[in-house]
Order: C-alpha cells, then sequence, then structure tokens
C-alpha cells in the first residue's frame, strides 16, 4: 500500500515541475525570440514481484509481475522552432531565418548566444557600437565589437540579407564596410545553458559555436533588418497542456487519497 502512496506522490511532484513549465512558456508568449521548452518523462525503478515460473501444470509463464514505482522529470528540451517575423519599426532590429544564433560579448569577455535582435546603436567612447539593449556589444564574423566611428551617419546604412553592412555615399551609391554581423549555429542547440534575458551559452553537450561564412558545412541563416523574431510559443497548445497536466495532478492527488483509505481500513482490522 506504502508503494502506491510514494508512485502517486511522484506524478504529483512531476505534473506539478510541468505546470510550472507551463507558466514560464505563457509567460514567455510575447518575448523576442524566445523557444518553447518541453518536458520529458521517464519511468522510475521497477520492483519484481513475480519472476517468470511455472503454472500448476508445469507450464512455463511467458511473463513475470512488475510494478512501477512512479515517475521522474529526465529533462526540459527547448524546442528551436522558427518563430514568425514580426514588422519592426527599429533601424537596429533584426529577425534570423535559420538555425543561426547572434553572437554577444558579455561584461566579462565572454561571448553568449541569443536569437534576440533588438539592436541599438550605442555612443561608446567616441565610437558607435551595435549593442543589445542591455548594452552589450555584437559580434561581427570575426568575434569583434561592431562598430563605427562617431560621425557615422547612421541613417544611412543599409543591411543585405545577410548581414553585410553598407553605408551609402553622398551619391546613395552603397560602400561595403567590410562589416558583417555574426552568426553561429551548434550541432545541438538542445544542450545550451541558459543564463536568463534570452542569452546561452555553450556547454560541452552543445559543442563549440560554429561560424556561419567560416564552416562550409553549414547553411547561411537569412538575418532581416527591419523584423524581430516573435515567440514560437503557441497559447492554445499550452492551455491544453495545462488542461492535462491539471487533470493528471488530481488523478495522482485521487490514487493517494484512496491509497489513505484503504490503509485506514486496514488499519481499523479486528481479529
Amino acid at each position: 500500500m506504502m508503494r502506491s502512496l510514494w508512485t502517486a506522490a511522484s506524478g504529483m511532484k512531476s505534473q506539478q515541475t510541468s505546470m510550472d513549465n507551463i507558466a514560464n512558456n505563457l509567460a514567455n508568449i510575447n518575448t523576442t525570440g524566445f523557444k518553447k521548452e518541453r518536458l520529458e518523462f521517464q519511468s522510475l525503478l521497477y520492483q519484481t514481484i513475480q519472476n517468470k515460473t511455472e503454472d500448476t501444470e508445469g507450464n512455463p509463464k511467458p511473463i513475470g509481475a512488475q510494478v512501477g514505482l512512479g515517475v521522474k522529470v529526465a529533462a526540459i528540451t527547448t524546442e528551436f522552432e522558427q518563430g514568425k517575423l514580426l514588422d519592426s519599426a527599429g533601424a537596429f532590429d533584426f529577425a534570423i531565418q535559420g538555425e543561426g544564433f547572434f553572437m554577444i560579448q558579455m561584461p566579462d569577455g565572454s561571448t553568449s548566444y541569443t536569437r534576440n535582435g533588438n539592436f541599438i546603436m550605442a555612443v561608446d567612447n567616441n565610437s558607435l557600437t551595435l549593442t543589445t539593449a542591455d548594452g552589450y556589444a555584437v559580434l561581427d564574423t570575426n568575434g569583434q565589437p561592431i562598430s563605427f566611428p562617431s560621425d557615422t551617419d547612421t541613417s544611412r546604412m543599409i543591411f543585405d540579407n545577410y548581414g553585410n553592412i553598407s553605408i551609402k555615399d553622398e551619391r546613395g551609391v552603397p560602400q561595403s564596410t567590410g562589416i558583417k554581423i555574426g552568426a553561429a549555429q551548434f550541432n545541438n542547440p538542445s544542450g545550451l545553458h541558459k543564463i536568463g534575458n534570452s542569452y546561452f551559452i555553450e556547454t560541452l553537450a552543445s559543442g563549440e559555436a560554429r561560424i556561419e561564412g567560416q564552416d562550409d558545412a553549414l547553411t547561411m541563416s537569412v538575418i532581416k533588418n527591419g523584423y524581430l523574431e516573435g515567440s514560437s510559443v503557441e497559447a492554445v497548445d499550452e492551455m491544453v497542456d495545462m488542461i492535462v497536466t491539471q487533470r493528471a495532478y488530481e488523478m495522482n492527488s485521487k490514487a493517494i487519497q484512496a491509497s489513505d483509505e484503504m490503509l485506514q481500513q486496514a488499519n481499523n482490522l479486528r481479529s
């Protein structure tokens, strides 16, 4: 009887984690570049009650008897599906179509990665630097901050669909700056470690960053200026998952109540 109590309790605990994950997805339904997260469940150990034996006539039984001991959350997987492209009025807003991530220089000099292309042109030490809303520099394909002289007319900047930056001269003819917005891909993006504020860092599980334009095996991502990538969360799907999770939680709680009542009846038995 105690087995059923612990088994149902593991179900309630796992469903609570599922509800936490659904709440996080819904909370980020309007977060630029956010990717939906999904739980992976695994069954726990099985207790063998009866091995394969013989019946009363000596014939071998084809199966034994095992009872499962519950469930656990094995992983929370990030689904890197392409989000919808949303029109943006920002002159330095970008959206990635493809598998790439923008490369960002963190305050400690390390590199993080994001799908949030909400950038601004910040003034820093008499120069103009393309940064995130947090003030972190956006990197080019060589891993260097994207900077321009302070007297650069940013209204003349134009961007092609691969992140190459040009500036129109007095005649309106685009002149290449030789600077390209960097994008990186990973063999296993689900292995990236989230550090908050829509930033990821590479891990052993994700593998090292592969820079687009330097790795011929990669398919180049499209970088669209004047757009932002919307969240990949679908409200209807999350609401359905919420109902399923709530019902599973209730059923596990009912199993605990039923087990408790059965134990009470056993305790009340009189010889």
